[in-house]
């Protein structure tokens, strides 16, 4: 296989009112490909003054990555109540480009690590779709690209679903889309709903399988979406069906949060 790539804009996080950390796809979907090996790939994004403190620690995960620069930098304040989580934006980032699409290169897979609405226009899925297969977050369809405290909304242009082969959607991205019927007819083939400690559906060609999790007790849950989204490209690109990927990344997110300090 020509391996996998993960592309997204990296954040300056807040959780529970600690310091500044590193967040966003590229860096979490990191900490679970380094369990895996085989060819896999980073890109990237960040404003310039934010490269040493948010490219280093993706840099210490020892994967094969590319930074490009960005004109700002995504930031997240998270506080979490058990799995429950409240979120604000203090800045959005800024979207992709044709050009920053280009720097993905040869992959079988692309995991599409949106953090907003925003951050991947219909012309650079597009652009990345071609001799790709793509795995998006559903942040992109439900999380408007605006400041403040977070409110999920479905104004999500339908076009951006055509070139996307899997969806993965977590338990409130799921009810703000109107539950798992209206997921389902929205026509991706391969469907991810993640449901934290209680496990996943993964629904494609007609097959509902549920996925069981091993729970892991956990005051930061952050990042376990997007390495089970990693674990689960990786494992298509490695030749496994979708249910038997959902099992790959339910073990592997799993483990990532087992080593989470």
């Amino acid at each position: 296989m020509r391996g996998i790539a993960v592309i997204g804009n990296l954040s300056r996080d807040t959780i529970d009112g600690g310091a500044p950390r590193v967040g966003g796809a590229p860096f979490h979907a990191a900490r679970s490909l380094r369990l895996l090996g085989g060819s896999s790939r980073i890109v990237a994004r960040c404003a310039q003054a934010e490269r040493r403190a948010l490219v280093g620690p993706l840099a210490s995960l020892g994967v094969r990555f590319e930074w490009l620069p960005a004109p700002s930098t995504a930031a997240f304040e998270l506080t979490y109540s058990g799995e429950e989580r409240e979120m604000s934006i203090a800045d959005t980032g800024s979207p992709w480009t044709l050009a920053d699409a280009r720097a993905v290169g040869r992959a079988d897979w692309v995991q599409v690590g949106a953090l907003t609405r925003d951050d991947f226009p219909e012309e650079v899925l597009a652009s990345l779709a071609r001799d790709r297969r793509l795995a998006l977050d559903g942040q992109a369809l439900v999380r408007p690209a605006a400041t403040g405290a977070l409110v999920l909304d479905g104004d999500f242009d339908p076009a951006l679903l055509r070139h996307v082969t899997a969806l993965k959607l977590n338990e409130e991205e799921l009810e703000v889309l109107g539950g798992e019927e209206r997921a389902v007819a929205l026509g991706v083939p391969e469907l991810l709903l993640t449901q934290g400690s209680t496990g996943a559906l993964v629904l494609a060609r007609g097959v509902r399988e549920r996925i069981p999790v091993r729970r892991i007790d956990t005051a930061d849950p952050t990042g376990a979406g997007d390495a089970f989204l990693a674990a689960y490209v990786w494992a298509r690109a490695a030749g496994h069906r979708p249910g038997s990927a959902g099992r790959h990344a339910a073990t592997t997110a799993a483990r990532v949060l087992e080593l989470t300090p």
